[in-house]
């Protein structure tokens, strides 16, 4: 089956604005993600998925600048957009990589993808358990999601909203329908009250440290043995934990009222 990499998005954001077009080390960020991602083996394409808003025309010629692959759809709605994409590109499985998570593995990539080729998996993604999603995942950016293309379908069929752009993984974790299948990670080093995604200044911050020492070139082990010995990057997004954390439930809550109405 054809297994292709999504990356979601849009230069909007108002904790960090037009943060995929931010620096590091003269290297856009999203520059810095898909070259992470073409260690993977296994994927056919790797596209970044924005939507059709001029606030993302910046982010598109920047692309096609680069001859990175991009696919323009719903606004709002991230799950048609990949749906969208998918009949496009004749995708079977998605890997979703969100633009901001620029620590992704390629390894879990590997496994995702290997793992949902020869199974009837219709959901994976990492977690802290085997059963339930927590959606305060310990190692939340490393892992990413892999959907089969024909299970978003099914959801898209179903949903109440046409707004998924929080929340949307909930549509699959929460749906019994789904065959879902969890990675927990086996570390040498835990992450607890960590961040490792770009959201806010401070996150960039902490990056622009990361990659200047560790290059492009660096799995989750590398990273996380970093962050051990240098205990004091802590301080960088201390100020952001909470914020963040009451941002994220107050979605994740909005979310839920949203499918019960």
């Amino acid at each position: 089956m054809q297994t292709d990499i999504f990356i979601p998005a849009r230069l909007d954001s108002k904790r960090l604005p037009s943060k995929h077009l931010k620096k590091i080390d003269d290297i856009p960020i999203i520059s810095h993600l898909v070259n992470r991602l073409k260690n993977c083996k296994t994927i056919s394409n790797i596209v970044v998925c924005t939507t059709t808003s001029s606030s993302d025309d910046q982010l598109v010629h920047y692309l096609k600048q680069e001859n990175i692959q991009v696919f323009r759809g719903n606004e709002l709605d991230i799950l048609q957009r990949f749906l969208s994409a998918a009949n496009e590109l004749k995708t079977d499985i998605i890997i979703d990589v969100e633009a901001d998570k620029i620590y992704t593995d390629p390894k879990y990539i590997e496994q995702i993808s290997q793992e949902m080729n020869n199974s009837d998996i219709d959901f994976m993604t990492g977690n802290n358990s085997l059963d339930t999603f927590d959606p305060e995942f310990i190692f939340h950016g490393f892992i990413p999601a892999g959907i089969k293309v024909d299970a978003l379908k099914k959801i898209c069929k179903l949903k109440k909203t046409d707004n998924t752009e929080t929340g949307y993984k909930e549509f699959f974790t929460s749906n019994d329908f789904i065959k879902k299948k969890f990675i927990i990670p086996e570390l040498k080093y835990t992450t607890k009250n960590f961040r490792f995604t770009i959201d806010y200044p401070e996150d960039l911050e902490l990056a622009k440290i990361i990659f200047s020492n560790l290059g492009t070139d660096f799995d989750t082990e590398k990273l996380l043995n970093f962050i051990d010995k240098n205990p004091d990057l802590k301080e960088i997004i201390n100020p952001i934990m909470k914020k963040w954390k009451e941002n994220y439930e107050q979605n994740i809550t909005e979310f839920r009222l949203n499918q019960s109405d």
